[in-house]
């Protein structure tokens, strides 16, 4: 499984690919930012942010996209950006038809280090040591990408079969009629 992990911002999008399969070593592929002028317009921002997400999407061809989950922070400001850059990440990955999945920042912190609050440096240092590098990535944002990638590497079998199972039981289900008449 190849997994593009996008941590979403307007200044710095961190973008991280990461090959493999639950239960097995993993394998960093790539590894990046995507970086916007803080004093150009919002509207040029996202345009630079989506060229770059469909060119690490040409350059990686991953299979899924995993994008960090908005949360509610204080600076609303702060929490519009992240959501207009995660939605961007979402919109090219859609435009492939890549499935994405959305995962909170505590989420993935508890799947990498198995504290849900772990700090930044936590996460780097783990995200170095699960894909054996030589140091962790800088900036921040590039761990925090590729930390997403391997949450979702981990998580995804357990999920899939969770949507399956749900889907079976949809199926199995009779739909409720009702009577002629009534609504």
């Amino acid at each position: 499984m190849r997994v593009l992990g996008v941590d979403p911002g307007l200044t710095r999008c961190g973008v991280g690919v990461v090959e493999g399969t639950a239960g097995r070593p993993l394998r960093m592929v790539g590894v990046g930012v995507v970086r916007t002028p803080a004093d150009a317009e919002v509207a040029d921002r996202l345009v630079l942010i989506e060229r770059g997400i469909e060119q690490w999407l040409d350059e990686h061809r991953p299979e899924y996209v995993a994008v960090e989950r908005v949360f509610s922070q204080h600076n609303v400001r702060t929490v519009m950006g992240t959501a207009q850059a995660s939605a961007v990440a979402m919109l090219c990955a859609a435009r492939r038809g890549l499935p994405v999945a959305l995962h909170t920042p505590s989420e993935v912190k508890a799947a990498v280090t198995g504290s849900g609050r772990a700090d930044k440096a936590q996460v780097g240092s783990m995200v170095t040591r699960l894909l054996r590098l030589d140091a962790p990535p800088k900036p921040a944002d590039a761990a925090d990408a590729l930390a997403l990638a391997i949450c979702h590497i981990w998580r995804a079998p357990v999920t899939n079969r969770l949507q399956q199972l749900a889907a079976a039981q949809r199926r199995t289900t009779a739909p409720v009629r009702l009577p002629k008449g009534t609504r």
